[in-house]
């Protein structure tokens, strides 16, 4: 029986910070895989004797697993609602990056990469739409909990991982085992009342009280812009993770610690950026909101690579902060064009778009071969313009016959 729906107001239970926090904390701890791949990528280069493009295919990896394929999980989420894979999720996620370490050759080494990014990509879509139960009218600022858990996941992940390195080398790895077992545990506990809500929509579908999906029809026209600029938003925020450890360890000749902290602030300030932003968004306007964060962002990336010792950090800090404020933004866009398929809208956002985007790491690796990770980061900087094209583009609010402006 297809049981997805058209939510309206009267299934959200309103605005509950507990489930958002619960949920947000097993965000929190899926992500952390995330955040230390990139940082590793030096040491696992290093040990594997790999090439910088071919470095790049264990992040390309990471992203086809975690990211592209959610919106397959999206599809099962909306049809059959499987919580479950919100604790099966963030296991498998901290099994497979633990065994990373332990590889004992390239192959292997993927292997792990990519069991941690199914976990990822299997937590993902069911996370969004739970937490979409739980905001009430105020969307972007009750996602925008939920999502910086795992902004706050990445941001510890590169923290973590140099601290396993420094304690057991590669196979410190095995340190991100411990907190997804606790939370993975505790979100079984708590599986019962997270779904409820869940539940108790899906039981209207059955009584024939809800509209089923309604065809795509016009809607294909936002939602493929919208899916192009979080692509491009997305490639951007890779080149800064994936080529910032380089760039200070190999260009700078920096430590790696210094490198790792340099992400850490970045992602930091992203998971600072979303919780600010969103709010602002919810009055100022979705779409408003994206397209000003693409502005600001062309100036403060090129003033980054100008500077300098604290001035770099603070820059970079600040592109973090406004380049990230708008992720649970352009979600509750999603979420608006296509309120009848939540676990879709999210795993395209969170999954595909951000993935897609991911993808070109291996793109960006060959050209950091060629010609040096500086000119990067210079490509990734003018990436703005394209992300601002393309934001003006969407035409949001999208409101159909029945559907009410977000």
């Amino acid at each position: 029986m297809n049981q997805q729906s058209t939510l309206s107001s009267s299934d959200m239970p309103g605005f509950q910070l507990k489930a958002l926090l619960l949920l947000g904390l097993g965000h929190l701890v899926t992500d952390l895989s995330q955040g230390g791949l990139p940082v590793l990528l030096p040491f696992i280069r290093e040990s594997f004797g790999l090439t910088y493009a071919a470095a790049g295919a264990v992040l390309m990896t990471s992203n086809l697993t975690s990211s592209i394929v959610q919106p397959v999980f999206g599809y099962f989420s909306d049809r059959w609602g499987s919580s479950w894979l919100m604790p099966v999720g963030i296991l498998t996620a901290s099994l497979g990056f633990s065994s990373l370490g332990y590889a004992p050759g390239f192959w292997a080494l993927l292997l792990a990469v990519f069991v941690s990014g199914l976990g990822v990509a299997s937590f993902h879509p069911e996370g969004f739409k739970a937490a979409r139960f739980f905001t009430g009218k105020r969307r972007a600022t009750g996602i925008s909990i939920f999502a910086v858990g795992g902004n706050v996941g990445i941001a510890l992940g590169p923290l973590l991982a140099v601290a396993g390195y420094g304690w057991m080398g590669l196979k410190g790895t095995l340190v991100f085992l411990v907190p997804g077992l606790l939370v993975g545990i505790m979100l079984i506990i708590s599986l019962g009342w997270l779904s409820e809500p869940q539940r108790a929509a899906l039981a209207g579908i059955s009584d024939g009280s809800r509209q089923g999906p309604r065809p795509l029809g016009k809607r294909w026209l936002p939602l493929l812009l919208l899916i192009l600029a979080v692509t491009v938003r997305s490639l951007i925020h890779m080149g800064i993770v994936a080529f910032v450890p380089f760039y200070f360890v190999d260009v700078l000749k920096a430590g790696a610690g210094t490198a790792a902290k340099m992400v850490t602030v970045f992602l930091m300030c992203g998971a600072a950026g979303t919780l600010i932003g969103a709010p602002i968004a919810d009055r100022l306007g979705h779409k408003r909101f994206f397209v000003g964060s693409m502005v600001f962002l062309l100036p403060v990336l090129w003033a980054f690579l100008a500077a300098q010792g604290m001035a770099a950090f603070v820059l970079l800090g600040l592109a973090g902060a406004v380049l990230v404020s708008s992720f649970s933004v352009t979600i509750v866009m999603a979420q608006h064009v296509l309120p009848d398929r939540l676990g879709m809208a999210s795993g395209l956002m969170v999954g595909f778009a951000i993935g897609t985007g991911g993808i070109a790491a291996t793109v960006l690796g060959s050209v950091a071969d060629v010609w040096g990770v500086l000119r990067v980061l210079q490509i990734t900087a003018a990436l703005p313009v394209l992300g601002l094209i393309l934001a003006l583009a969407i035409p949001y609010p999208y409101k159909e016959a029945g559907q009410s402006e977000a």
